[in-house]
């Protein structure tokens, strides 16, 4: 084979490992999929007890994707790999899912939404220790976001208790620490990165649930079943692993737009499979939320080398 057909040949592995490709792909599955994760925490809701929930998501994910990576033969992580693993997925999963998941048996869906999109903003924060703060675009496009949350809330006619409001608070900060702080570690390469994080990340669940008294559903009702399916396949083995994808390869404040684009396409699945309304605040506040992404992401390609 000569330089010209190795070249040729080598061109759909090229594309298919593009970064201006998959990126948008990436982006694309954050702000489908994980919006509809908070309607698919309410249904899994109705039968099993939230840390359990979060638990059995991701030990069922975590062992298929483990498994088959090992198959294929991917090296496992190392014993640092291992540790820094653990601690990023009780951070991201752990406290991040699992505070939402036990926050939305008091408050409804659109609200854990709305609350969450607080993350870039600790993002940003936690960035600015390892002396990355953003840029001044970009500190314009999360102002924007968070304001199209508030707007989006106004019209929202949303109620929830205080103690939700604090876990939801929790783990928006827990996310974010854990995202930045992954950036500067020695992490599990490519999709072991992905296993690793939620094998961990279900003991510390399972632990938790089993420990705080909860048990799982003797007879659980399909439709919570299914629910927990769909959390299992799409929102961790296929978004999640998206998510840690754009994070090594984009900016902390385009990784985290994700948090803006959830709260109008959770109030958009709300309103297709539970028949709740969307008021013109709601319409007003996702146009305001999609202004401050797009904001992010020319900030992002204008940003200097």
């Amino acid at each position: 084979m000569n330089d010209t057909t190795a070249a040729v040949a080598g061109t759909p592995a090229r594309v298919l490992d593009d970064p201006r490709l998959l990126i948008p792909l990436a982006l694309f599955a954050l702000y489908v999929i994980w919006g509809s994760t908070y309607l698919g925490i309410r249904f899994a809701l109705q039968s099993y007890p939230p840390f359990l929930l979060a638990g059995v998501r991701f030990l069922c994910a975590g062992v298929l994707f483990y498994g088959f990576l090992r198959w294929r033969g991917l090296a496992p992580p190392t014993g640092l790999q291992w540790r820094n693993a653990a601690v990023t997925g009780v951070l991201l999963l752990g406290f991040g899912n699992g505070l939402v998941c036990f926050a939305e048996q008091r408050v409804n869906s659109g609200i854990a939404a709305v609350a969450v999109a607080s993350m870039p903003l600790f993002a940003a924060l936690f960035s600015g220790l390892y002396g990355h703060w953003p840029t001044r675009r970009e500190a314009i496009g999360l102002l924007i976001g968070f304001a199209g949350v508030v707007v989006l809330n106004l019209g929202s006619g949303l109620s929830g208790s205080r103690l939700g409001a604090i876990a939801l608070l929790a783990a928006a900060a827990c996310w974010a620490f854990g995202s930045v702080w992954s950036k500067h570690q020695d992490m599990p390469a490519g999709p072991m990165n992905t296993a690793a994080q939620m094998l961990c990340a279900s003991v510390a669940l399972l632990a938790a649930g089993f420990g705080s008294g909860e048990r799982l559903p003797a007879h659980p009702t399909v439709r919570a079943t299914v629910a927990v399916a769909y959390l299992a396949v799409f929102g961790s083995l296929i978004a999640f692993s998206a998510y840690l994808y754009v994070l090594r390869h984009a900016r902390p404040a385009l990784a985290t737009s994700y948090a803006y684009v959830n709260p109008p396409v959770a109030v958009l699945f709300g309103v297709l499979l539970a028949g709740e309304h969307v008021g013109p605040y709601d319409l007003a506040g996702m146009a305001v939320i999609l202004l401050g992404v797009v904001a992010i992401t020319l900030a992002r390609q204008k940003r200097p080398a």
